[in-house]
């Protein structure tokens, strides 16, 4: 027994110097390892003000871009006025150049709409910097209201949650999922509409009028489920399309093109009065637009008066 203490006791000093290096091995290696946290930390700043500064260059290129398309839209708006001066002198050429022009505001659009995607992406990307900088502060101790880890009450809607006096409270209803943005619904509808992806692009339209109604894009939306329908012959499906435009979106910039296709349309399925009555009614309503001027060249060349004589109710 004594030479099992004495062994124990010339063992110690050596256990002593065994666990010493030990511990300070340990120690030098968190040291090491809180440097490599705070250098990365010190890299992921540095990652976030270098992001920001180019978000801020591409936000100045994006706004650049958008007053480019604005003053092609002014510059197009003088054309189109000098293609109404030409008209009222006689010129035979108007109908075919209003109609490269209702073209060139398709373009525009599409363009305007792919900008304002490019906008909902940046916000995106903004939003991803913000979360990063919002993860790098301390969180929240378990354990504190509202947070995960508080002990008590089952949140409501669970399987199984109370309320305050013990009843049984009813399931919670699940989120509904939400449609996408309408500037991007409505882009890819314009790039199914200009790649003559009608079917595909009459689907979108029509999301873009039922989950969005007030916004000014369901107007122009439910001119283009009008165009489709033109487009494929199916002239009564256009007329109704036109009309909606007309009587849901009076103020929209596409009311005096729904007002002229749709007298279009109502001639070509031989509804002659119709037609005549409708492109007049354009040509009060909205005088100084293109569209007018086209409604004009119309009747000249059905050889119908622009405006009925007094007594007269029909042609």
């Amino acid at each position: 027994m004594r030479k099992t203490v004495a062994s124990l006791a010339a063992l110690a000093p050596l256990l002593l110097c065994i666990c010493v290096p030990q511990a300070h091995a340990v120690s030098k290696e968190i040291i090491q390892l809180q440097t490599q946290v705070q250098q990365l930390q010190d890299a992921l700043t540095a990652l976030q003000t270098n992001q920001a500064q180019q978000f801020g260059i591409l936000q100045h290129v994006v706004q650049q871009i958008s007053d480019n398309v604005n003053q092609m839209s002014s510059t197009l708006t003088t054309l189109q006025r000098q293609v109404q001066a030409q008209d009222e002198s006689g010129n035979g050429q108007v109908t075919q150049l209003s109609t490269q022009m209702q073209g060139i505001n398709d373009s525009i659009d599409e363009l305007r709409s792919r900008i304002d995607k490019l906008n909902t992406q940046m916000q995106g990307i903004q939003s991803q910097l913000q979360t990063i900088s919002a993860a790098q502060q301390p969180a929240q101790p378990a354990g504190q209201p509202g947070q995960p880890g508080t002990q008590g009450a089952q949140p409501e809607g669970q399987p199984g949650a109370t309320d305050q006096n013990g009843q049984p409270t009813a399931p919670a209803t699940p989120p509904q999922p939400q449609a996408p943005p309408v500037k991007q619904l409505y882009q890819s509808a314009m790039s199914d509409y200009n790649a003559a992806r009608y079917d595909l692009a009459s689907s979108e339209f029509a999301n873009v009028i039922q989950s969005y109604p007030q916004d000014d894009l369901a107007g122009n939306a439910q001119f283009y489920l009008g165009e489709i329908a033109y487009r494929q012959g199916k002239y009564s499906d256009a007329i109704k399309n036109y009309d909606l435009v007309l009587q849901q979106f009076p103020g929209n910039a596409k009311a005096p093109a729904a007002e002229l296709r749709k007298g279009e349309a109502e001639l070509a399925v031989n509804e002659r009065e119709s037609g005549i009555r409708d492109l007049r009614a354009l040509i009060a309503r909205y005088p100084q637009t293109p569209e007018a001027a086209q409604a004009r060249s119309r009747l000249n060349g059905m050889g119908v008066r622009i405006y009925p004589k007094p007594s007269a109710y029909h042609e």
